[in-house]
């Protein structure tokens, strides 16, 4: 039972040791869990990729713009938002830069920034990033009150909870990490797929897993390779966790000599490529790999291309399923779709994820439509009052001539006299003669006609959440359309072959 002592004036309070020591390790843990190491299921996000992006954002580092150093974001990441080691923070930029670790890169790097041969990057004062035409979407209508806010760590900003996030990046470029008692590893998907399968929930809510299947057919990683087998992703679609076996894209060919070579062109998701050739030097070495007189590694920035040289007295079919059973030419990636909903650490299925992510988009579309609704109405009410200022033109200009004290007075007094608001007399006192020609006239009428359409129309899309379900389909689809590679083909497609295995 805790004690109270009192000493020199000093309160000190006896409590046990193991009591305090589970307090600290329980508020360490959902530390580590809530703001360090588990994705929001909304934006798919990490809290340090969402403080690089949003301080790219703020800086203006847009695809249009120059590529800044690096060290520069890392410095306005880590003074306003992210107070941790350096090396986090530009570890984290460096793997949204990566093709071959995001399906869609979010940070458009200039330099080096590693390579699938487990290359470091180079040092943050010499690499330059700007966001990339992906990570724009991610932050569509921040400004118009879409999200919610908080203080950052020392209260002198504040920084977004969660990003608009207009695709659903959790499921588009996956997500890994490690948490106390806990991980999560969401594989990545094509965008066009996802976004199907997206709007097919909206239009049936009931829609069961494999009418979803039909079109996000599976994963889609960003270093290709063959997915053998459907009933790993179907494990994994369906209670959260599932084993989805991955092997590299392997062709015999005829060589020189009567011999035969194996080509590899694609390795599984995750895997060093040079260190599979490395394991696969020593396997042979100690005689434990026969059949194998040469390997050599022909990849360039066009693609990848292994060449692993057959013995002429062995079989070459023989030597691959050895490949694949002793190595890492075929893995095991074990899906964990695991993400924080409302800050809480959940398993969830793909049908979850997907309406927790549609749920949170028809409140984005909502926020921002009362947003624009709020600034055409304040501008119409303006445009009303000059209109109406127009109308008896030749009185507000004797009263505002009228006055010797100065525009507030000359505000005050039109106000009082022709019953204009606040908003509407500072307008009309600012506003100059010179406007009040024929043509200006007609374009604050056309502009004021226009406005009330728009009022009009916004305010229906607030009353009708079908509508909101339209506007969430028509634009994820522009989005899907607009970022996908020149070499992917329409839709469906999927990047990782998917073998049936029986």
């Amino acid at each position: 039972m805790n004690e109270e002592i009192r000493y020199d004036n000093q309160k000190i309070v006896d409590v046990e040791i193991s009591s305090e020591i589970r307090k600290a390790f329980l508020d360490y843990s959902m530390s580590v869990i809530v703001s360090r190491a588990l994705p929001d299921v909304r934006d798919g996000l990490k809290p340090v990729h969402r403080r690089i992006l949003y301080t790219m954002y703020e800086n203006g580092l847009t695809p249009q713009t120059a590529y800044r150093k690096c060290a520069t974001t890392v410095g306005a990441v880590l003074g306003h938002y992210h107070p941790h080691g350096d090396a986090s923070v530009y570890d984290a930029m460096v793997r949204l830069a990566q093709p071959f670790s995001m399906r869609y890169t979010l940070v458009d790097g200039h330099g080096n920034f590693g390579s699938i041969d487990g290359d470091p990057p180079a040092a943050y004062r010499y690499t330059e990033s700007r966001m990339s035409k992906t990570a724009l979407k991610m932050l569509d209508d921040i400004k118009k009150e879409t999200v919610d806010w908080a203080p950052n760590f020392d209260d002198t900003t504040k920084e977004p909870v969660v990003l608009p996030a207009r695709f659903p990046n959790l499921l588009v470029n996956g997500s890994a990490g490690i948490a106390v008692g806990m991980a999560t590893n969401i594989p990545p998907h094509n965008m066009r797929e996802v976004v199907e399968g997206m709007c097919c929930l909206i239009d049936n809510p009931s829609a069961e897993l494999e009418e979803i299947m039909q079109y996000i057919k599976g994963p889609d990683f960003p270093t290709a390779g063959i997915i053998m087998g459907a009933k790993g992703i179907r494990e994994a679609y369906a209670t959260g966790r599932g084993k989805i076996y991955v092997r590299a894209k392997a062709e015999i060919v005829e060589a020189r000599g009567d011999r035969f070579k194996i080509v590899v062109s694609e390795i599984p998701y995750g895997v060093n490529k040079s260190r599979l050739i490395t394991r696969i030097a020593e396997l042979v070495k100690e005689k434990r790999l026969e059949g194998i007189a040469d390997i050599q590694d022909y990849s360039d920035r066009r693609g990848m291309h292994i060449e692993i040289v057959i013995k002429r007295d062995a079989n070459a079919q023989v030597v691959l399923n050895n490949l694949y059973k002793m190595t890492d030419m075929q893995v095991t990636f074990g899906a964990i779709m695991l993400a924080l909903d409302d800050g809480v650490p959940k398993v969830m299925t793909l049908k979850e994820i997907l309406q927790k992510y549609i749920v949170f988009q028809k409140d984005v579309i909502r926020r921002r439509t009362i947003f624009d609704l709020n600034k055409a109405q304040e501008r119409a009410h303006i445009l009303e009052g000059l209109a109406k200022a127009i109308d008896i033109v030749d009185d507000v200009i004797a009263t505002i001539r009228a006055c010797r004290g100065g525009q507030s007075e000359a505000k005050q007094a039109i106000m009082d006299k022709f019953g204009f608001d606040d908003p509407q007399a500072s307008a009309i006192v600012a506003y100059r003669l010179g406007q009040l020609a024929g043509l200006e006239i007609e374009k604050i009428l056309n502009e004021l006609d226009e406005l009330h359409e728009k009022i009009k129309d916004l305010s229906d899309i607030l009353a009708n959440e079908s509508r909101i379900e339209e506007i969430i389909k028509s634009e994820s689809r522009e989005i899907a359309e607009n970022t996908a590679t020149k070499e992917e083909p329409r839709f469906p497609h999927s990047q990782a072959t998917l073998m049936m295995k029986t």
